[in-house]
């Protein structure tokens, strides 16, 4: 059966969950353990997931979730009860503990003068009436929400794994990388430091290697071997995102599909002329047209060239350097910094490349200009080196922009 482009561009959606998370095999399994010895020892922990957005965070611990329930079973354990929840989609922060409860204690109502926070903890601090009480497994995706809106929250949700009975194993997912730098401190002085599992972006082998993956379920040959290839290195030298990848190989389908369908039209206008009848309608198909790589070349185009991608390229070098130390900086997770962090981070790219700074008022100068263009945001303060500073373009753009100079491209690594 001829396999409709429609089916394939489905096959490459986002949405559409693979069958296996490939590539991230070692990250799957460092979790699964973890969860697996909470079960045996009936002992609460927590986990600190983090990565760039497009990593396979949340695919894995789907994977991960569904593989420690099944073990259960077969191993004679109680699977434990699956808490999933997305903290972005909380009305108010506290609402994750509402969850947690209605979870614990199904129909459990709490009075007026106890919160569920509260009732969580003194749960918690008392041995359970029942013996061999099920464990909780709860995933918090997005917990980068929580940092935003509510420190605190984030750290009373991590503590109920220190409480002597409770049953809690807590995976918090998020993209900040350097959360854990920022918040483990305190989290370590409350006996309840997570262990971290970080997922890097992907290679350009990985992210070839899951379109492969990907691509298997169809007969035949969709693209290219090297437009593929194309479309990896790419990805990977801009961001490893493989979410982006699966959107610009969408792309390029689209971009086969028009010219398919313009080519037909012209086919079916011709039929037309010679036959004085329509022809009967043509069902578009891949079998024996596939994605080369200019077709590659021009989705890789649209989802990475944009003015803004012109106006960085043609901008001076100094001012080039200023985006690529701000695109190091904030890679971790931070949202802003200072112009004096910035330019600590602007003058380790100089040393490294050895090529002279400027100094701080006429790197200020530049910050301004750049700000002007709309690539940066520049807040408010008397001391210079106190103002703030927020990227206001996509990283990946800089990337993407930069990636031709060796240079920067080293700096990128």
């Amino acid at each position: 059966m001829l396999k409709q482009v429609s089916a394939v561009k489905e096959l490459l959606h986002v949405s559409t969950a693979p069958s296996s998370a490939v590539c991230r095999e070692d990250e799957q399994k460092r979790v699964f353990d973890f969860c697996k010895a909470c079960i045996e020892q009936e002992k609460a922990g927590s986990l600190y997931v983090c990565g760039c957005p497009g990593t396979g965070k949340s695919l894995s611990m789907e994977k991960v979730k569904q593989c420690l329930v099944d073990w259960a079973k077969e191993a004679g354990f109680q699977p434990p009860d699956v808490l999933t929840m997305n903290c972005s989609s909380l009305t108010k922060t506290s609402e994750i503990f509402n969850k947690v409860m209605e979870k614990n204690q199904p129909g459990k109502k709490v009075n007026g003068s106890t919160s569920p926070l509260k009732h969580l903890q003194n749960l918690y601090s008392q041995q359970p009436k029942s013996l061999g009480s099920k464990m909780m497994l709860i995933i918090a995706d997005e917990l980068d929400y929580l940092i935003t809106k509510d420190c605190a929250v984030l750290y009373d949700l991590f503590m109920l794994t220190t409480f002597p009975f409770s049953r809690c194993i807590l995976i918090g997912v998020a993209n900040a990388i350097d959360l854990a730098d920022r918040f483990l401190p305190r989290l370590k002085s409350l006996n309840c430091k997570p262990m971290v599992i970080t997922f890097r972006a992907y290679s350009k082998d990985q992210i070839l290697r899951i379109l492969q993956e990907r691509l298997m379920a169809v007969p035949h040959t969709v693209f290219h071997p090297q437009a593929l290839e194309l479309c990896a290195r790419k990805v990977a030298a801009a961001s490893g995102d493989m979410r982006k990848a699966l959107c610009v190989c969408r792309s390029a389908i689209e971009i086969l599909e028009a010219e398919l369908r313009e080519s037909t039209s012209i086919l079916t206008s011709d039929k037309e002329l010679s036959q004085q009848k329509t022809a009967p309608t043509c069902i578009i198909t891949i079998e024996n047209d596939i994605v080369r790589i200019d077709h590659m070349a021009v989705a890789l185009s649209k989802a990475f060239r944009s003015p803004t991608v012109d106006t960085i390229q043609s901008l001076p070098q100094h001012q080039q350097m200023i985006l690529c130390a701000a695109v190091k900086f904030f890679r971790g997770g931070k949202k802003d910094t200072t112009v004096g962090e910035l330019n600590k981070s602007y003058m380790e790219i100089c040393k490294s490349t050895i090529i002279p700074p400027v100094g701080i008022l006429e790197f200020l100068s530049m910050c301004r200009v750049l700000a002007d263009q709309g690539l940066l945001k520049l807040g408010q303060s008397r001391d210079v080196k106190l103002k703030r500073v927020t990227l206001k373009v996509d990283e990946a753009d800089i990337t993407f922009a930069l990636q031709g100079v060796r240079v920067f491209r080293n700096c990128l690594q």
